[in-house]
């Protein structure tokens, strides 16, 4: 069985980056199951909880540099940020 070093040498950051990408597009689309009161609030507020952290990680910048891997994320609003956007 593989060991964690050897699935890091595999690690393609850009399909990892898309991933999160692709989950955080699946929460927005998520179907609200028939449920009703506080268990529809708590449904709710983790579905936002999730997207918001799938979209922070799919807008991240990924690096990886001698076994150390570093995720920028600019969470400046766009007209902030030095590349417009």
């Amino acid at each position: 069985m593989p060991g964690y070093r050897d699935a890091m040498a595999d690690l393609d950051l850009d399909a990892m980056i898309q991933r999160f990408r692709d989950r955080a597009h699946a929460v927005k689309e998520r179907p609200l199951p028939p449920i009703a009161g506080e268990e529809r609030t708590r449904f709710i507020e983790q579905a936002q909880n999730d997207f918001q952290d799938f979209a922070i990680i799919g807008d991240a910048k990924a690096e990886l540099v001698d076994g150390i891997l570093t995720l920028t994320v600019d969470l400046r609003p766009p007209e902030a940020r030095g590349d417009a956007g």
